[in-house]
């Protein structure tokens, strides 16, 4: 079989078959790459586990694009990719189709309530994790509660308050750096 054709299918099957979320999907790429195909070896995967997790965007797709340009370069990338998300994209659209008929439906209405609280709920505990994580000081408590005020209350698109934030914390950085070489003897 092509290699490129292969790598469409394998996302795919991982994309389908693969429930959970990215981190769910990471050992089925380990065992399909590695022990199955024999694109990869094991750190290899560990490496792109580790790129993924740091770039933006969901881990399962970042990995399979990252495995698919190892693999078979630009293609490969593009065919991974759309190999992952096209399971969820199909699935996704055919509810939507569905749930148009029976959201009138009492029992739907109370089940995307549950649904909602229950999402709330994650974004708290990755709001909470996320806040221990992060290094607190004047300076973070300052950002955080402007870019809260920001977003909250001036109704300010939180794509152009972040890439600020990101300026500011440069700004911040370079002045920080600056201030630490003059102390320095």
């Amino acid at each position: 079989m092509n290699k490129k054709l292969d790598l469409f299918l394998t996302f795919m099957k991982i994309g389908a078959f693969t429930f959970g979320g990215g981190y769910a999907m990471i050992p089925l790429i380990q065992r399909e790459v590695c022990t199955n195909k024999k694109w990869m070896e094991e750190k290899d995967i560990l490496e792109i586990v580790a790129i993924a997790e740091s770039t933006p965007g969901p881990i399962a797709i970042n990995a399979a694009t990252f495995v698919g340009y190892r693999t078979a370069g630009f293609i490969g990338a593009c065919l991974a990719t759309l190999g992952v998300v096209l399971p969820s994209f199909l699935i996704i659209s055919l509810i939507s189709l569905v749930l148009h008929h029976f959201q009138e439906f009492r029992a739907v209405k109370y089940a995307f309530m549950g649904i909602r609280a229950a999402v709330l709920a994650l974004i708290l505990k990755a709001l909470w994790s996320m806040f221990k994580a992060a290094k607190k000081g004047a300076f973070a408590y300052f950002i955080m509660g402007v870019t809260f005020l920001l977003t909250a209350f001036a109704k300010i698109d939180a794509v152009f308050v972040l890439v600020g934030c990101a300026v500011f914390g440069i700004i911040w950085s370079a002045i920080r750096r600056k201030e630490q070489t003059h102390d320095t003897p």
